[in-house]
């Protein structure tokens, strides 16, 4: 499988490296096949080993503190949540041959959610029910959000928001995107406790088995005190996974009972469906 480059200073991976690896710190593994998995991930190679295990490689730099938070948080996630996430059961170490720390989970089974979903609607409550559960377990202990990160509240991303808006020119209807991004300044700050929100729920993070949601992936993004925004966000692809307007109604029907509480919600209501 070719591996595209994303970033100037990746480092490569590959199942040797990868069975290298194992065969120094978990050598129980080494001689399992490796099977590279195709990945809609930027920052990690992911590859299958045996039939019941994952690892994930950092590809660069500024992923390789996801392997150790992941092996703390996702056990105590996992048990809370309506859809199977990745728990880790390894991490190994950086060595001479590769320098970043990396994980070993438990494999899950599925395709990705582009394409594969039988009940658009189901899915849609599916995921809502998952973002609606992963912000209600008490965040008590987790690591801080760093500022302009994902949950943050929009102010602290106006000025790249605007010079990206400026950087693509005439390739998008600026004056738009700039009213679009005034509205969300304008709304209300969030003031409610800190939530834990994923950040990067893509259909290539989602999972299905059988036509239906069964997980989701990639938690390098989860991240505490979510704002209402970034929980737009994860509605934001429900309404792409559904895809027809008309079809909405059963999602927004179920999550408008949760959005209509938060302080934010004003700015959803101006965008909602009919």
């Amino acid at each position: 499988m070719a591996r595209t480059r994303k970033h100037d200073d990746e480092i490569f991976t590959d199942a040797d490296l990868l069975r290298r690896l194992l065969a120094g710190q978990f050598p129980d593994w080494a001689d399992l096949p490796i099977t590279p998995v195709e990945s809609y991930g930027t920052d990690h190679d992911i590859y299958r080993v045996g039939e019941h295990l994952s690892a994930r490689l950092p590809r660069i730099g500024w992923a390789t503190t996801q392997a150790t938070r992941e092996a703390h948080w996702l056990p105590r996630l996992a048990p809370h949540l309506p859809l199977a996430i990745p728990v880790p059961v390894a991490v190994g170490r950086p060595t001479d041959g590769y320098p970043y720390e990396w994980s070993v989970c438990r494999w899950l089974p599925g395709a990705n959610a582009n394409g594969t979903i039988d009940d658009l609607e189901r899915a849609a409550v599916d995921l809502a029910a998952f973002i609606t559960a992963l912000r209600a377990i008490d965040p008590a202990g987790a690591h801080p959000r760093t500022r302009g990160s994902r949950g943050c509240p929009p102010v602290e991303l106006d000025d790249f928001v605007r010079s990206s808006i400026a950087t693509l020119g005439d390739r998008i209807d600026g004056k738009a995107a700039l009213r679009v991004w005034d509205d969300v300044l304008d709304a209300p700050a969030w003031d409610g406790p800190d939530v834990w929100v994923h950040g990067d729920l893509l259909p290539g993070n989602l999972l299905v088995v059988d036509g239906r949601l069964s997980a989701v992936i990639d938690f390098g993004w989860v991240k505490l005190k979510g704002t209402i925004a970034w929980w737009v966000w994860g509605c934001a692809h429900i309404y792409f996974l559904i895809g027809v307007r008309s079809r909405l109604a059963v999602a927004w029907s179920w999550l408008w009972s949760y959005l209509k509480t938060q302080p934010s919600a004003q700015l959803i209501t101006e965008h909602s469906p009919d």
